[in-house]
């Protein structure tokens, strides 16, 4: 009996020696990633005008509603538009302003512009990361003839960077809008 004992007693302390490890005390910090419900684009024309913006929100993220998705209007042939994208997490009040994280975490991000076949525009990044690489959360956008057709805005979590497109940036997407764009 004194033997089972002792046996249940050593078993016990070596389970609970090998369960404490040192690994425990330095833990991976763990970054969060961040509800994203809305994204805002926002073109506003360098020469004067009245900006156009094109927006989707997705409250219940996953659930059964699709995202509403607007565009306030119509480019203009030939103009040049500053863009601006705002993400936003409106689950929470006040709604939480996630642009801030990514462009502080500017080495792990990239937005990626696609254009659909029919459109005539072409952008370019305007703000970048602390390598010269793109953030693109600011951009300048040209509508260059009268056309129509999709314009994907997509963002990226740890691209390869650098790159040359969505195509090789590899990493995880952190939300992806398309919207319907008419250059007149």
């Amino acid at each position: 009996m004194k033997k089972v004992k002792f046996l249940s007693t050593v078993v016990l302390a070596t389970l609970l020696f090998t369960a404490c490890s040192k690994d425990d005390d330095n833990p991976e910090p763990v970054n969060e990633e961040e509800v994203l419900t809305t994204m805002t684009v926002t073109l506003t024309p360098q020469a004067g005008g009245t900006p156009i913006m094109l927006q989707t929100k997705d409250l219940d993220g996953d659930g059964p509603n699709a995202p509403e998705v607007t565009v306030s209007g119509n480019l203009t042939v030939g103009a040049i538009y500053n863009g601006v994208i705002v993400l936003l997490n409106e689950t929470v009040s006040p709604p939480e302003n996630i642009t801030e994280e990514v462009e502080e975490e500017a080495k792990d991000h990239q937005f990626f512009y696609t254009i659909g076949s029919g459109l005539d525009v072409t952008t370019e990044p305007s703000n970048f990361d602390g390598d010269g690489n793109p953030l693109g959360t600011e951009f300048t956008l040209t509508a260059t003839t009268a056309s129509s057709g999709t314009l994907t805005f997509t963002l990226r979590h740890l691209p390869t960077k650098p790159n040359t497109g969505l195509g090789d940036a590899g990493g995880e997407t952190d939300i992806a809008a398309t919207f319907n764009v008419t250059v007149q």
